[in-house]
């Protein structure tokens, strides 16, 4: 591992750097593949197009091209191009008897290759061959040939074949790919620069999103901002929301335990003062005995409540989704042992998709003290109900809790004293019992509710909870 890292210490650390070094290699690449595939498609055509031209100036002079009656050949009086008449033009014409060869005033001093006589229509193209000017220099020559008979009359002995040459000095074909080669490389080159400057720009504005990201990012770790805001695209919207999500489950939690310490500070207070009172007073040991026994039951209740408070951890925002059933059944199996007096049953109508999407000890901590509540109340039945709650697209689903009895159930004039917040723990004991307020603050936790009322299916109590979507 400590070897590879030379290697990757080049590596651009920016999202925009990588972006636009793969881009810039890519579109590098595509202008590469296409100059070469220009550069050969140019050159095909130039060899096609030398051809064409060569062929057309052969039959130009075929057509052209007159025979005295002793075979003498009579040249056309207008060549097909000017330079044919030039001394070193470029252009050469040579035409292969049987017994002779005539060439064009083009090559006058010029040492040209001499071709064979053809058969008749039959054409050869070759090239670059060899020739010497008339300075001494050399060069090549790309050459056009085709075989014709000429037959005067309707004598056929009289027939004789001869071919038509027709040369171009081979410099004009490079000369033209490099002409050619220099626009093509120059304006893709430009076009280069141009497509880079214009990915540099797209580029930047395509990430202005995650730099108002990273800025907004910033100034909620400043406690300039207390959240990040909701105007981002749609790919970044889980990625705001989570953060969000995390810095309102981190305010919460430090919430919860300023309020837990304040609390137990609060609650410690009377049962202290009570003690306090009793020493001060001169209570005889016995008297102060049970007073300190019972107010240190008192205190020891009043941690472990809010002891349980804190655990309740609350909103879990990347929990694994966890079985309801194997808590339910563990839970249950408990609790008749404890009722068994009562000879309660329990009933679960648990969806196979149900999942608690937290901690599995708020998951027990809900069933546990929603089911002893039940329990408690109950005749003879309880039915627990767990069922897939509402749901969002890219969110992981939402749980409906339901904990029914056969009991006498709650008045609707104590529904709202029951759910009432901000009651201190002893304050609660009565009715429902101090378990009812853990159950709430987890609920506040995950950001559910929690619905009291009558069952309509056994007539007693009902206990819902309302967990949402999560992310």
């Amino acid at each position: 591992m400590a070897a590879r890292e030379p290697f990757l210490g080049w590596r651009p650390r920016s999202l925009q750097s990588r972006q636009l070094l793969a881009a810039s290699l890519g579109l590098l690449a595509f202008l590469a593949i296409t100059g070469y595939a220009l550069d050969r498609a140019f050159i095909d055509v130039a060899g096609q197009g030398l051809h064409d031209r060569l062929q057309a100036y052969a039959y130009a002079y075929l057509n052209g091209i007159e025979f005295a009656r002793d075979g003498t050949l009579i040249p056309p009086e207008v060549p097909p191009d000017g330079r044919f008449d030039q001394p070193g033009g470029g252009l050469y014409a040579d035409v292969e008897l049987p017994n002779g060869r005539w060439t064009s005033a083009s090559s006058t001093g010029q040492t040209l290759p001499r071709g064979e006589v053809l058969g008749p229509l039959q054409e050869r193209q070759d090239g670059p061959l060899p020739m010497t000017r008339s300075d001494g220099t050399t060069g090549a020559v790309f050459r056009y040939g085709i075989g014709v008979i000429w037959a005067p009359g309707d004598d056929p002995k009289a027939e004789f074949p001869y071919t038509i040459y027709v040369m171009e000095d081979a410099g004009t074909l490079p000369k033209q790919v490099r002409v050619f080669r220099q626009a093509l490389w120059g304006y893709l080159g430009i076009a280069a620069l141009l497509l880079l400057l214009l990915q540099a720009l797209i580029l930047r504005w395509s990430l202005r999103p995650l730099r108002r990201v990273v800025v907004e990012l910033e100034r909620v770790q400043r406690g300039q901002l207390a959240r990040m805001s909701e105007r981002h695209p749609r790919e970044l919207a889980p990625l705001t929301d989570s953060i969000n999500a995390l810095v309102d489950s981190e305010r919460e939690h430090l919430e919860r335990q300023r309020n837990t310490l304040a609390d137990l500070a609060h609650s410690l207070k009377t049962p202290l003062a009570v003690l306090r009172t009793r020493l001060d007073s001169g209570a005889p040991e016995s008297g102060l005995r049970e007073e300190v026994d019972l107010q240190v039951r008192r205190m020891n209740d009043l941690v472990g409540y809010q002891l349980a408070r804190a655990r309740s951890g609350g909103h879990a925002l990347f929990a694994a989704p966890v079985e309801i059933e194997p808590y339910a059944e563990q839970i249950v199996q408990g609790l008749e042992k404890i009722y068994a007096a009562n000879r309660v049953v329990c009933e679960f109508e648990i969806a196979p998709d149900a999942r608690f999407h937290g901690e599995p000890g708020d998951l027990q901590e809900l069933l546990g003290n929603l089911l002893e509540n039940a329990f408690k109340w109950a005749t003879s039945r309880v039915l627990l109900t767990a069922q897939v709650g509402d749901s969002e697209p890219r969110r992981r689903p939402g749980l409906v809790l339901r904990v029914e009895d056969d009991g006498p159930g709650i008045p609707p004039d104590r529904i709202a004293a029951v759910l009432q917040r901000g009651v201190r723990g002893d304050e609660r004991v009565q009715g429902h019992g101090i378990g009812l307020a853990i159950v709430q603050d987890i609920v506040q936790g995950y950001r559910g509710t929690l619905e009291v009322g009558a069952s309509a299916e056994l007539g007693g109590s009902r206990f819902e909870v309302h967990l949402p979507p999560g992310l």
